[in-house]
């Protein structure tokens, strides 16, 4: 039994390694490809609208051809496809939940091949299947954290540019090309798709789509009404840099006054898993009581749910909109 373990790892490892290379190519040619033939669409006279649902039918999700017919039909591919975007890995939505799938299979059989509960093996097995796409969430939350600090050096860009007597498309490619990653590539892509023939007003509102920050979608406000009604560009660009640097500063201040309650948080969470494991390794035979009789697998549930409890209202109380 012990050596099946062990075969189960490794191939649990092997796949998820091979998921994350071949995803990652996949990923990269797909998004080049799919810009390219938009681009390609719109040069030669074609409607967005058509050339958008033309390259639907064409997305790659996997590079297995049979999961991606799967994921084509499933309503949800679109949007990890746009997690994943987003949190800048190089992965497909195939790879994504195929190491999802490996991650629930091994621990699953795991704990039930230690304790034979069903139900807290499946349960165990639910929690690492998330990883992955915990993972991704977290990715996705550094590269807006990080956009949201090169935000305001962007528009400062854009100011010095306006003010020398470029136009506002030029300040874009000024930003895509003096900028730092992520934010230049994202001005990049707002970029080349108004240079390309989608209208200024399309571009911005794609840009907004692709990175959903507040600040973000006021300076696109801001953009669009100028364009419309006229003004001072440069001067509203401006104080715009600077009320996004007070409020992020704002925001670190808040950051390191609560803490201590996110760190407090993090251990109350995790120190009933952490100890439970560490009794059972010490007198198995006294924890397994918990999942064999019926008043432990109520306190159980009971654990689980004030556990989460306490973590949720930690969680609301540290966490100050600014």
């Amino acid at each position: 039994m012990g050596l099946i373990l062990v075969l189960v790892f490794f191939g649990v490892f092997a796949t998820c390694a091979l998921l994350l290379t071949a995803g990652g190519a996949g990923a990269s040619q797909q998004a080049e490809r799919a810009r390219a033939n938009l681009y390609a669409a719109l040069a030669t006279g074609r409607s967005e609208a058509d050339s958008v649902v033309d390259i639907r039918k064409k997305e790659l999700f996997s590079a297995v051809p049979w999961i991606n017919r799967w994921l084509l039909q499933l309503e949800l591919a679109p949007q990890l496809r746009t997690l994943l975007y987003q949190s800048g890995l190089k992965w497909t939505v195939g790879a994504l939940l195929l190491m999802s799938a490996a991650c629930f299979v091994f621990p699953a059989y795991l704990l039930y091949w230690r304790t034979g509960v069903l139900i807290f093996s499946l349960l165990l097995g639910v929690l690492f299947a998330l990883a992955p796409l915990a993972f991704v969430l977290y990715k996705r939350s550094s590269r807006f954290n990080q956009m949201e600090q090169e935000l305001p050096e962007a528009l400062d860009l854009m100011v010095s540019g306006l003010r020398a007597g470029h136009s506002l498309v030029t300040t874009l490619r000024l930003v895509a090309h003096e900028s730092p990653e992520p934010i230049s590539g994202e001005f990049k892509i707002c970029f080349d798709e108004q240079n390309y023939g989608l209208e200024l007003r399309t571009a911005m509102e794609n840009l907004v789509k692709r990175v959903p920050l507040q600040d973000l979608r006021i300076v696109v406000t801001a953009i669009l009404i100028q364009k419309e009604s006229g003004g001072n560009l440069a001067e509203v660009l401006e104080k715009a840099a600077h009320v996004i640097r007070e409020r992020f500063r704002l925001k670190r201040q808040i950051r390191v006054h609560t803490a201590q309650g996110r760190l407090t948080g993090w251990i109350l969470s995790f120190l009933p898993i952490v100890l439970g494991i560490a009794l059972y390794l010490i007198n198995p035979k006294t924890m397994s009581t918990l999942w064999t009789h019926a008043i432990g697998i109520k306190l159980l549930y009971l654990s689980a749910f004030m556990t989460v409890s306490g973590a949720l209202i930690i969680r609301k109380i540290v966490n100050m909109k600014v």
